[in-house]
């Protein structure tokens, strides 16, 4: 259960960066700020690409399973961030993803 749960963390943390590094880069290059901006958004990035390595699963699940991370982390973004309520649909694609988030990840399976 303590691994489960290091491995949710892991994964916010690098939605986190994921999401924080691109929004900074974004509002560099859409919203005019300063390099600053773009600077620290490719810092965030790298951190964001370090933090998936402490996953206990191999690289192609980590990522497969980040994806559905990425989606609610993302919507949860908009929401807060530029204010765009997700909708029910929106809330039940992103309940979809978590499931396969936890299928990949944490499902148990047989040894062979």
């Amino acid at each position: 259960m303590i691994d489960t749960l290091k491995s949710i963390i892991f994964f916010i943390i690098a939605g986190f960066f994921e999401i924080g590094g691109g929004y900074l880069i974004w509002l560099y290059i859409r919203e005019a700020k300063g390099i600053e901006f773009a600077i620290l958004g490719g810092i965030i990035l790298i951190l964001y690409g370090i933090v998936p390595t402490f996953q206990p699963a191999t690289f192609g699940k980590t990522y497969a399973a980040y994806g559905g991370v990425f989606i609610v982390l993302s919507l949860l973004w908009g929401w807060k961030i530029d204010n765009i309520l997700p909708d029910q649909l929106d809330i039940i694609g992103a309940s979809i993803a978590l499931i396969g988030v936890f299928v990949i990840m944490y499902w148990p399976r047989a040894i062979a």
